[in-house]
């Protein structure tokens, strides 16, 4: 399964090499990304993974599309910007958070076995987007930390169904014996 997302995203990039439009090689594979993060929750009957999907992506893209709005960053074609003109929303790029999201997904509800290899794809968009003059670097960056940190919060680690785990977080119990009590407080990590 491992190497069929691998020969999907190669597929995409190589599948307009002639002129390698670099804008939208990375887009194609961003778009890719969320669709192989649900086929590989489907394929896991994973129907919670998927809402957690679908909460980690909205709140991922929906953040950088609004900072996109607040925070005025000029993009690299567009130097120098005039005040109010175009050019003025590189930082961060939405196109990163479309691809960061389910890569962040993927290692933290599935493991770094499937995570790592969308990671190094994830980055893909990122850097098509700076080889075509839209973003920066650091626009990228700054996407795939609102995507780990969305993901730290809502993400999950997933378990077969029926199989007894002891989840992380907050835990606690009161004993009660005939000579007194003990209480119980503490995290899993």
């Amino acid at each position: 399964m491992k190497k069929a997302i691998a020969g999907v995203c190669l597929l995409l990039c190589a599948a307009r090499a002639d002129a390698f439009p670099y804008e939208e090689t990375g887009q194609a594979v961003a778009f890719a990304m969320p669709a192989i993060a649900v086929g590989v929750a489907l394929h896991k009957k994973d129907y919670k993974g998927i809402a957690q999907l679908a909460v980690v992506t909205g709140l991922t893209y929906g953040t950088a599309y609004a900072l996109k709005q607040i925070v005025k960053d000029c993009r690299p074609y567009a130097k120098p910007c005039a005040k109010g003109g175009p050019g003025w929303d590189s930082f961060p790029s939405t196109t990163s958070a479309i691809a960061s999201a389910p890569s962040s997904f993927m290692w933290g509800r599935y493991g770094w076995e499937w995570g790592l290899p969308m990671f190094v794809i994830s980055k893909y968009p990122s850097w098509s987007m700076q080889k075509a003059r839209k973003n920066k670097l650091f626009d990228g960056l700054a996407t795939t930390a609102l995507s780990f940190g969305f993901n730290q919060i809502f993400t999950s680690r997933y378990h077969r169904p029926g199989e007894r785990v002891m989840e992380r977080g907050w835990f606690g119990g009161v004993d009660g014996e005939e000579d007194g009590a003990v209480a119980t407080v503490g995290y899993r990590f």
